[in-house]
């Protein structure tokens, strides 16, 4: 029976078929005027609830005809009036008028399976499919009662389109949360949740990794590769394509609520699903409800955030918490450290417990290379830290990253003496470390201008780090200058300790001629900078004269050999035909030339370099005498530095590094470096 296009005025649903309603039905705050065939054809619970409103109607219209036979004398204008009141009555009595109260999916769920018993096309969705299954199920519209009924239409929906698809069943699980009591009786909860355990299992894992917006970088620089002339070929589009879906099932998957998403996440783990996967999601869900994530914006990103409490917040921040997983992911990122940390931030504010800031310290410190200066600083929420910064937190994430690595480094040893040849762990190691080194002495550098930051706190995490951690102690000095300056009442004493965080071995030329003349440094350290500092220019003159004598013996060898070479190819060329004997000829001579040129260049050069050694020697001999008269003369004195200008003539920048600086810096680091490998 097919009907007319449905109408509502108000708050009430009309069927245009041309016929009077015969039945009324409230759902919610709309009221159905409806027609009872087509609706008990096709659901027995609406047959039901109309045979038991006609057994009440009969047993009333049976008490009304008794009243009048056993009635007193009435009036004929009283009679007329009750048969009018009669007649309407019975006309209300004809049209049943039903009340179905708490209905799942409300009158929207009502008013598709109204249009469905009249024979109505509807359209189902992975939105709507979930309420109207409850809804048949309500009004037990089963195949039992009539063929091709609404259960099994929507059960075919489900499976056919609904659990093979990754979105769609994640749209069908949100709305689940309307219809929530009977959903979870009819089993519909738990195969949506195994529907997308399934489907992300079987995902490109590529695909998963922190931030989305990288994905979409990455996407756009492979595919990049894939343009010819300009124009953009398919293998791109599948690439962005790709991205902007995964995009999407995290947009999906944050609409969820707290306990499905919960419930989720613990089906996802013991899939084993990976932990990129995992780690994607929580991430994702955080952004959406957690404010303060990111630094570059402060507020919430849905104003579903901004609706949830502090409480709320927290439970929800904790539960992010606890199902992070602990191992480093290979779709870790400066991006997803960064968010890390904004958690961190986060639960400070809230509260959190202290298992889980350490949970997320611990998780953080696994992966501390990938972080920046920007994110160590985390102000300090606490009225007990006097200090800007928390730097007993970083001093903490240090500490879990150096854990990290020893039980890298012993994982590594147990592999090589297993047999294995993977030594990707050791070769990791000593970068991170560096990074790591390189970070923190910029982060020292920020926190050194704290007045309330104490001696002991800077000290503890200079010296955290282990010497593999720097290759030159110029960022460290930094730091230390920085500190001293920031705080000149601290005792001597105290100055001392602070500088003996230095390694004066691995300043650069430069950092040591600053610290010769830096005022703020204690005299024992100044005197260990002067000491390294010579140490260094004489094995700088060593590396030069070593140069300068070997120089004019491998020219004389080039040149020998190149002489024996182009007699050998005379000799050859003289049984060859004349024309190419004689370009040959010519290019042998030019060649000898070129390398006579050379090798009286470089006689000059070395000549030159050796005067200029045996000035630097005597200055430096000269220097050394004038040092240790004055040290003699006054060893405790303030006033040295004048002395030995007055003594000496002119600053040790003019002595020591004004000519060769560069080349002594570079011929140091090459040192470096061969001693190294």
């Amino acid at each position: 029976m097919a009907a007319d296009k449905p109408s509502s005025k108000g708050q009430a649903w009309f069927c245009a078929t041309g016929l009077p309603s015969d039945i009324i039905i409230e759902v919610d705050d709309m009221t159905f005027h409806l027609h009872k065939f087509p609706l008990i054809s096709k659901s027995r619970k609406i047959d039901q609830l109309i045979e038991e409103q006609g057994k009440k109607s009969s047993t009333v219209t049976v008490t009304k005809q008794k009243q009048r036979e056993t009635g007193n004398e009435i009036e004929e204008e009283e009679e007329e009036t009750e048969e009018y009141q009669d007649q309407q009555d019975d006309e209300e009595e004809d049209r049943y008028q039903i009340s179905l109260q708490d209905f799942p999916g409300g009158s929207d769920a009502f008013e598709t399976a109204a249009k469905f018993c009249y024979g109505v096309k509807i359209d189902l969705s992975s939105s709507t499919v979930v309420p109207l299954r409850c809804a048949a199920e309500f009004l037990e519209m089963t195949d039992e009662y009539s063929e091709d009924n609404l259960i099994s239409k929507t059960e075919r929906f489900l499976s056919q389109s609904v659990f093979k698809n990754l979105k769609a069943s994640i749209k069908a699980l949100k709305s689940c949360e309307s219809v929530m009591t009977l959903a979870e009786s009819l089993g519909i909860v738990e195969r949506l949740i195994d529907s997308i355990a399934l489907r992300a299992s079987s995902t490109d894992p590529t695909l998963f990794g922190w931030p989305v917006n990288d994905g979409i970088v990455e996407a756009k620089g492979t595919s990049a590769q894939a343009l010819w002339n300009g124009i953009e070929t398919g293998l791109r589009r599948k690439a962005l394509a790709r991205t902007s879906n995964v995009e999407s099932w995290f947009e999906d998957l944050a609409l969820l609520s707290l306990p499905l998403f919960k419930r989720l996440i613990s089906t996802l783990k013991r899939r084993d699903l990976s932990p990129e996967v995992i780690e994607s999601c929580l991430m994702s869900y955080a952004k959406k409800y957690i404010p303060g994530t990111s630094r570059s914006n402060r507020k919430p990103s849905s104003s579903l955030a901004a609706a949830i409490t502090e409480s709320e917040q927290r439970e929800l921040l904790e539960t992010i918490i606890s199902n992070l997983p602990l191992e480093k992911t290979h779709s870790s990122s400066s991006t997803a450290t960064r968010l890390l940390f904004g958690l961190l931030r986060s639960a400070n504010i809230l509260n959190s417990s202290e298992s889980s800031k350490a949970a997320l310290e611990k998780k953080i410190g696994f992966q501390l290379e990938q972080a920046t200066l920007d994110d160590l600083l985390i102000p300090s929420y606490s009225y007990l830290n006097e200090t800007l910064y928390d730097v007993d937190c970083i001093e903490r994430i240090l500490g879990y990253f150096l854990d990290g690595l020893e039980e890298r480094n012993a994982a590594g040893i147990e592999a090589e003496n297993e047999g294995n040849n993977d030594n990707i762990i050791n070769s990791s190691r000593l970068p991170a470390l560096m990074l790591v080194g390189k970070l923190i002495d910029g982060y020292l550098s920020e926190i050194a201008s704290d007045a309330n930051l104490k001696p002991e706190k800077f000290y503890n995490l200079a010296i955290l780090l282990p010497d593999q951690a720097r290759n030159f102690d110029d960022g460290l000095y930094r730091a230390v200058d920085v500190y001293l300056k920031a705080h000149p009442w601290i005792p001597e004493s105290e100055r001392e300790k602070i500088c003996g965080v230095l390694d004066c071995q691995k300043l650069t030329l430069e950092a040591c001629t600053h610290a010769a003349q830096n005022e703020r440094l204690p005299l024992r350290a100044v005197v260990q900078v002067l000491f390294f500092e010579q140490l260094q220019l004489r094995h700088a003159i060593a590396g030069t004269l070593l140069a300068a004598e070997t120089a004019p013996m491998n020219a004389g060898r080039l040149s020998g050999t190149r002489r024996d070479d182009d007699e050998e190819e005379e000799q050859q060329q003289d049984e060859e035909e004349e024309r190419v004997a004689m370009s040959r000829g010519e290019q042998g001579s030019t060649t000898w030339r070129v390398a006579v040129r050379e090798n009286q260049v470089l006689r000059l050069d070395m000549d030159s370099m050796r005067t200029r050694v045996h000035q630097l020697e005597r200055e430096c001999s000269t220097m050394k005498k004038v040092i240790q008269k004055i040290e003699k003369e006054n060893p405790r004195g303030s006033g040295w530095r004048g002395s030995l200008n007055k003594r000496f003539g002119c600053k040790f920048k003019t002595q020591v590094c004004d000519s060769h600086e560069s080349t002594v810096t570079e011929t140091r680091r090459r040192r470096h470096h061969h001693h190294q490998e």
